[in-house]
Formats: structure tokens, sequence, C-alpha cells
């Protein structure tokens, strides 16, 4: 009985309990709805206010850009009538130029018109110039009895002949002018340029001597059956003559480079005794590859002793070759040297570039290392060498151009000034009888071919010519023109060293006796 109730009482309880927790969870869900609710409402009334505020915004933009707009089109409108109005105003003056040019256009008709009617009018006055010029012409031909052609060709060589006449006095003055103002300048330099330079003359003959210790030794050299003379014939390239003359024997070549490796090889085998055709054949080989080499030191000595710059390897052996080549008896390696000293303190004097004028003193004949190995000028082959080279085209250009008359630099014009210098000095050069007496009697032919010449005679070894004139024939003003054009005749057919001065001579004489 205690349990059922106990089991009552637990069912009731559990009963309560359920129904009391029900009630309670009821009540806080409740509550929480109404919070829930209460949330909500808030969350709903925020959404409408943002919701307003963009309704605003959107309208406040909406009016904006209304409003922008409507701006805009203004705007526009007033441009499209300022256009319109400029368009017509374009328009009227258009039709105001188009009226204008109309106008013009019958202007020029009436002009044309005029014009036409004028120049009839003026070729029918010319007709009459021309009528009465001719009638004019007709008498002055019966007065002075000539026709228009001669007198036409009389005045024409009159005219010439004043001409003439003032022109050469016009170039007298002129020469005599410019004479006076550098010809003592002129002077002053090349004498400082060439009292400053001492330097011996070297000259050379096709022939050398070689000497022998004995006349035995002659037998030698010629050989069985001339074999050994032979050998060295053909080994070195120069002629052998073994004659009378005691203890000596000659070689004879153009070349002085193969001359003198047939001396020393003919030295060295007279010094050695064994000369057979073997023997010489190993001689010459090894004399030719030590003259090489002195060549090529030789070269390089005279660069350094000059004090140039820009003459690579291959230059300084051309310059070292240059030792044994002679030109009119002059040795072409001294004369470059003195040439680049003498082109240097010309430079120095008038203030052009000294390293330029002094390496194409050097340089300028360069070409003879290789004439007979190249056709051409030696100037042009020294200048293309030199291109080929790297050197400085100012270098080149003197080079090239120190045998002409024109000269595209101050340098070019020393270096030419130079080379005459150098060959001009007494001595320096020689030449042969028969060249130098052909040289004088065509100085004397060209100064024989003018009108009015009485005599002419070369003196003083050709560097000079005097005319002996007719006075009767050649006024003062004649004789400065025939001068000069001797001396451009001169320069057109002759090939001469240095310079050559010509003296017309025109001289009055009045002679009587006394009885």
């Amino acid at each position: 009985m205690e349990i059922a109730i106990a089991v009552l009482v637990g069912l009731g309880g559990f009963f309560v309990g359920v129904i009391g927790g029900y009630f309670s969870r009821s009540l806080i869900a409740g509550r929480r709805y109404e919070a829930a609710k209460t949330s909500a409402a808030v969350v709903l009334e925020e959404a409408r206010e943002q919701e307003r505020r963009l309704l605003l915004g959107a309208k406040e933009e909406a009016l904006k850009v209304r409003s922008t707009a409507q701006t805009e089109v203004k705007d526009q409108r007033a441009e499209f009538k300022r256009q319109e109005l400029r368009l017509a105003t374009r328009e009227e003056n258009v039709d105001r130029r188009e009226s204008n040019l109309n106008r013009r256009a019958d202007n020029l008709d009436r002009r044309e018109q005029s014009l036409g009617e004028k120049e009839k009018d003026v070729d029918d006055v010319r007709a009459d110039l021309e009528q009465e010029r001719r009638k004019s012409d007709e008498r002055l031909e019966q007065v002075a009895n000539l026709s228009m052609s001669d007198a036409t060709t009389e005045l024409m060589a009159r005219a010439e002949q004043e001409i003439e006449h003032d022109l050469a006095v016009l170039f007298r003055d002129m020469e005599e002018r410019a004479k006076g103002e550098a010809n003592e300048t002129a002077i002053n330099i090349i004498a400082q340029a060439t009292q400053r330079l001492a330097s011996d003359v070297v000259s050379d003959v096709t022939l050398t001597t070689v000497p022998i210790p004995t006349d035995d030794m002659k037998g030698r050299l010629i050989g069985r059956e001339g074999r050994n003379i032979r050998a060295i014939e053909k080994a070195t390239g120069v002629d052998l003559i073994i004659d009378d003359t005691p203890e000596a024997v000659t070689l004879s070549c153009f070349d002085p480079i193969r001359r003198e490796v047939a001396r020393q090889a003919l030295g060295k085998l007279i010094k050695d005794g064994r000369i057979h055709p073997a023997r010489i054949e190993e001689t010459v080989s090894r004399i030719q590859r030590d003259l090489d080499d002195e060549i090529r030191k030789t070269g390089e000595q005279t660069v350094l002793d000059v004090g140039v710059r820009g003459v690579n390897a291959e230059l300084a052996a051309l310059l070292g070759r240059l030792k044994y080549r002679f030109s009119y008896g002059e040795n072409v390696l001294m004369h470059s040297v003195e040439v680049a000293h003498i082109a240097a303190m010309i430079a120095g004097e008038i203030g052009a570039d000294v390293r330029v004028a002094k390496l194409g003193g050097l340089l300028h004949d360069i070409g003879k290392a290789l004439t007979h190995e190249v056709e051409g000028p030696h100037a042009e082959i020294g200048a293309d060498l030199a291109v080929k080279n790297n050197v400085k085209p100012r270098v080149c250009a003197a080079i090239r151009e120190h045998h002409d008359d024109e000269h595209s630099s101050p340098e070019s014009f020393i270096v030419a000034a130079a080379d005459a210098i150098s060959a001009a000095r007494p001595g320096a050069r020689r030449d042969t009888v028969e060249h130098y007496v052909k040289r004088l009697e065509a100085l004397e032919e060209v100064g024989r071919s003018f009108d009015g010449v009485e005599k002419c005679f070369a003196i003083q070894a050709g560097r000079e010519v005097r005319i002996m004139v007719k006075p009767q024939d050649v006024d003062d003003v004649k004789a400065q023109k025939m001068a000069r054009d001797v001396v451009k005749k001169i320069e057109e057919t002759l090939a001469y060293p240095g310079q050559i001065q010509v003296t017309v001579i025109r001289e009055s004489r009045a002679v009587d006796y006394a009885r």
C-alpha cells in the first residue's frame, strides 16, 4: 500500500514537473517571440528608413544628371547656333569673293584686250624702227665703206685688245702687290727652315765595285765553263763584270737592293773561299734574309729618329727599302727624312699641323718602294698604301697631292714645297748630260715659239729662261703677259725638277755715230 502511494506520489510529481516545465518553456518562448518580434520590427523600420534614404539619394542623383544633361544640351545648341552663324558668314564671304573674282575676270579680259591692242601698236612701232635702223645702217655703210659684219668684227677686235690690255695691267699690279706682301715672308720662312736643317748629299750609280784579294780569284768566280758566274747572276739578278781591272770585279744592276745582296754575297764567298753553285745559292738566300731584317730595322729606326706616330710595321719596312732607292742620284730615304724635317719647320712657322706635315713629308715618296711592282704614279701608290694602313686622311691627301698644282689643305702645300726645297738643294740631284742638254733645248724651244721673240737662252742649269723680245713688237704689258704664257706652256708641256724662272727682257737702244 505504501509502495502504491509512493508510486502515485512520484507519478503526480512527475506530471506536475512536466506541466510546470511546459508552462515555463511556453512562457520563455513567448518572451523570446515578443523580443524577436520587437527586433524584427526594429530591423524592418531600419530597412524602410534605409530605403527612404536610398530613394532620396537616387532622386537627387537623377536630378543632378538631368540638370547636367540639360546644361550640355543647351551648350551644344548654342555651339550649333554659333557654327551656323559662322557658316552663314563664310557663305556670304564666298559669295562676295566669287563676285569679286567675276569682276576681276571681267577686268582681266578688258586688260587683255587692251594689251593686245597695245601689242599690235608696239609691233607696228617696232617694224617702223627696224625699217629706220636698216636705212640708218645702209647710210652708215655707205659713209664708212664697211659692211655691218666687218664693222662688228673690227669693234670686237678693238674691244678684245682693250680688255686684254686692261686685264694685263690689272694682273701685273695685283701680282706685284701680292709679291710685295708675300715674297718676303715666304723667303724668311723657307730660309729659316733650310738653315735649321743640315744633311748630307748621297748619290749612287748603277755599278758597284767589289775588291778581291788576287786576280786568281777572278777565275774561281767564273768557274769551270762559267758555271759559277752564271749561278751568281741567276741567284742575284745582277750582271757580274770581270775585266782587266786589277783586284776588282764590277756588279751592274738598276735595282740597288739586288746589287747590295750581290755585293754582300760576293764578299762572303770571296772570304770563305768555297765557290760553287750550291754554296752561291745558300749564301745569296741567307744574305737576302739578313738584308730584309736590316731593312725592317732601318725603317723602324727612321720612324723613331724622325719622331712621328701612326706608322705601322708594314710602312716602316717599306721606309727601310727606300734606303736602297735613288731618284736622280738622291737617296730617297734621306730625302724623305729631310722633307719631313723641312715640312715640320715650315708648318711650325705658319701655324699649320706639324704632325700631319711631318708624317706626310716622311711618307710622301713611300710609293717609290713599290713603283716597279705596282702600276701607276708613285704619289697615287703611296696614298693608296697609306689608306690601306689606316693613316690619317689629311696625311694621305698630302702624299697624293705632293706633285699636284692644287692642294686640299695647307699641310699638302707644305709637303709639296718641302719636297721641292729638298730636291732643289745644290748637288742633291744629278742628271745625265744627254737629258740635261735635251731639257735646255726644250726650254729654249718653248721660249722661241712666241711671236716677237728675238733671242732665248736657258741658263743656270735650266733653272732660268731669259727671253729677249723685239721692243717695237712687244710693249711692257705684252712682255708681262708673255712671261705668264711661257710659264704656263712650260708647266703644261715639260717635266722638270724644282722650279724655272722666266725672265722677259725688253730693251730699246738708240745707236748713232759721230763722224
